[in-house]
Order: C-alpha cells, then structure tokens, then sequence
C-alpha cells in the first residue's frame, strides 16, 4: 500500500482518481446485458433456466425456481443456535432504527373551500437481489428487507443464484426473520430481468434492491425506468481519518476489512502523520498473512489503497469530503469536533470504538450505501426509498371561481385552451 504525502505528485494525482472514479464503464459489457434481458423478456421461464446452467452450472426444473416455506423453516435447523440468536438481534435492532426513522404519515392543508393532503403509500412489491458468488450475506438480506417491511411493502421477492449445495441457511433464516415472502433460486442479468419484466414464475416488482457484480449493476442501470431502483453501487469504500491516538493495529484492521470484499474495494487511509503511516503500513502486512482472504484484500490495498499524509485533520476532512466515501471513521481523539465538518459520506463511524464492521451487522442503521462519490447526493437505503407519495386536491365550486381568471392566464400565455375549458365549463 503506497504512502503519498501532500504536495507531491503523486498525492494529487492519486486524489484525482478517486474524484473521477464511476461505478462501471457499461460500453464494454452493455450488450451481453442487453441480450440476456431481451431474452428474458421474451422467453420467461425457459431463459431463467437456460443462463442458470450456463452461468452457475446448475440445472434446474422448473418447479425448482421458487423454494418452498419447507426448506425455508427448516433453515433455521442448519445454523448453529447462538449465530441464530444474532440474526434475531440484527432483525431487531435494524427493525427498531428503521421505525424510528419511518417519518411522517403525509400532510394536510385546508382553507375555505380547499383541502390539499399528502399521503404516503407503499410500493406494492419489491424485489431484492442477493449475491451467491464469493460469500453469503445474511446482514444485507436483513437491511434491505426489513425497511421495506417496515414501509408496508405488500410483497417482498428475493432472487439469488442457486448452489450446488443448496441457499446458505443462514440467509434463509435472515429471510423469514425480515418478513420475506418469495423466494427464487435466480441469480445474474437474468434475476434483474425477470424482477423487472416478470416471467411465468417471478412477478414483476416496482423496485429492485440489492448489490450484485458488475453485470447486475448494469442490468439494474438498463431496466431503470421499467423499475426503480435503490442505487447503482459500485465496489465498497473506507476512508479513515487518524492521528496518533489511534493505535495502528486498530487502523489496519478496518482497512482489510473492506479489502476483504473484492479487488476493486477502495481503502484508504488519511493520517497527519508520516510516522503513523509508516506503522500502519506495516499492521496491514503483518494481519494480512493471517488472512483467509489475502490475495482479494492485498490485491485491493495495493492498486486502489493508499495511506494520504496530509498537514492536520481539516486537511483531512477536506480530502474527506472530495472522496465522498460509502464509509468514513473518524478516529481521532475528539471524533464529534471533526464530525461537524462532514459534508459528503455514506456512514460515520465515530471513535476508536466504533469499527465499520458494527455498522454493517448490529448497530442498526442501514448498511446498504452510496458508493462511487455519489455520497455528494444520495443517502443510506431507508423507509422512505419503499415508500411514494400522493397529492389530494379537493375543491368547492366557489374556491375554483376564486382562481379561473388565474388559470385562464396561463392557458393563454401556454397555448393550452382545453385547460381552461375545463374550468369555464363549470363557472357557467
């Protein structure tokens, strides 16, 4: 992991990466992505099964797709009772934040002869996509569907390609304990397809959720519009502020904590010391010798990592926020001061205490979040996001005649005289 101080050559062009850094050039693959959602749309069924084989070399039958409330029950059997308990406790704490955070149940307005109300309603159905590949992830099963549930979703879908030894337990279980109602054993291009088209088994939902590799970002990129979406995410961020407080074995820790997840993982660290950084360094190569998954991680500490060392913590900050990282922690020594300056970032984690591992299983807040600098504007995945909004507009006849000679101004400067038809009608 390369160390960059400020002022040098490097340092800015390093920086310049990351303020330049997109979720995935689609030009390259776009048209493989394409071909398959074509086929889905057009095939249903028989494509699921087709690219299942293909790209999971798993045959199934048709009466395979969707798994039965049976083997869902008998998940909770397959994993070990206190790792039960836990998913128990994440569903609730990640229920508890979110109902909390639920917000309010819509507006009203009335004047004389006018009543205006905003209402909130639920999306009717929303799939989630959960990835089978390199890992299980029972955590993201819990935080992408307990908020819809939450919301009032009618009906929540997971797709998430099948194993040869059959859906990990675990996310089985995390399933059933968020409320999940249908589960299918499609993975890949073809499980956005069939959420966003609907086949003879899958149901088209209103929104897709859920990380997936690159070529379900872009097939989630493609079918926006005929479906909405929660982001279109790319490989996961750390950036940690430190000085001397810290120790540096804590600091390595949470930069392989996110290596860990792909070679394309962004970890970085921003220390106001050379010496600091030196060490860190040093931590990194000495844990990672221990660690299970050391190619990925060293992979991703060497061509996206980089330890920044800068002249104090409002330096710090300042790099901070033109990264505009999915995670940041601030571990310093007074973490709430340098807070005040956050402007852009998924997740703050505060303290030499508060690693970004807590935040992705028990803390409660959501750990589905923005990536790539899109933290400059988007947000953590919420209630909100399972939610839409409906204007009411109610009108006595004596309110409208208060405003037809306004309306007929606009009908004449737009062009529009059907619109104010529509009003002078019923003044006659």
């Amino acid at each position: 992991m390369k160390i960059l101080k400020i002022g040098e050559k490097g340092f800015k062009q390093y920086l310049l990466g990351m303020e330049r850094r997109i979720v995935e050039d689609p030009s390259r693959l776009e048209a493989d992505v394409r071909s398959i959602l074509r086929d889905v749309r057009k095939r249903g069924d028989e494509a699921l099964l087709h690219y299942t084989e293909r790209f999971d070399q798993i045959r199934l039958l048709p009466s395979q797709l969707e798994l039965k409330k049976e083997e869902i029950k008998e998940a909770h059997k397959k994993i070990p009772t206190d790792f039960l308990e836990t998913l128990k406790k994440a569903s609730h704490r990640i229920r508890r934040f979110h109902r909390m955070t639920k917000g309010r149940r819509g507006v009203e307005s009335i004047e004389k002869g006018i009543r205006i109300e905003q209402v909130v309603k639920p999306l009717a159905r929303v799939g989630i996509y959960v990835p089978g590949g390199k890992a299980s992830y029972p955590s993201t099963v819990l935080m992408a569907a307990i908020p819809a549930r939450v919301a009032g979703v009618e009906e929540i879908i997971i797709t998430t390609p099948p194993q040869p030894e059959g859906i990990s337990p675990a996310v089985l279980v995390a399933a059933d304990l968020a409320g999940v109602d249908r589960i299918f054993c499609v993975g890949g291009v073809q499980a956005i397809g069939a959420l966003a088209y609907g086949t003879e088994s899958i149901p088209k939902v209103d929104k897709i959720v859920g990380p997936g590799n690159r070529y379900v970002t872009i097939a989630k990129r493609l079918v926006y519009g005929t479906v909405d979406l929660d982001m279109v995410a790319g490989p996961s961020e750390i950036v940690i502020i430190s000085d001397e407080y810290t120790p540096p074995a804590y600091v390595a820790a949470d930069l392989i904590s996110q290596a860990e997840h792909d070679e394309r993982a962004l970890p970085v660290l921003i220390t106001t010391s050379e010496d600091f950084a030196k060490r860190a360094k040093a931590e990194l190569e000495k844990q990672l010798i221990a660690l299970g998954r050391e190619k990925i991680a060293r992979k991703s500490l060497i061509q996206r990592g980089a330890i920044l060392v800068v002249n104090n913590l409002d330096q710090a900050m300042e790099l901070a926020n033109r990264i505009a990282p999915e995670h940041l922690e601030l571990c310093v020594k007074h973490p709430k001061r340098l807070a005040k300056s956050v402007k852009h970032a998924g997740a703050v984690f505060l303290g030499i205490h508060t690693p970004e591992a807590i935040g992705d299983y028990l803390a409660g807040p959501n750990h589905i979040l923005p990536t790539a600098g899109t933290a400059r504007y988007a947000s953590a995945l919420a209630v909100e996001d399972f939610q839409k909004k409906i204007n009411l507009m109610e009108f006595n006849e004596e309110a409208l005649r208060r405003f037809e000679a306004d309306v007929k101004r606009f009908t004449e400067w737009e062009g529009l005289e059907g619109h104010y038809r529509s009003v002078e009608i019923r003044m006659k």
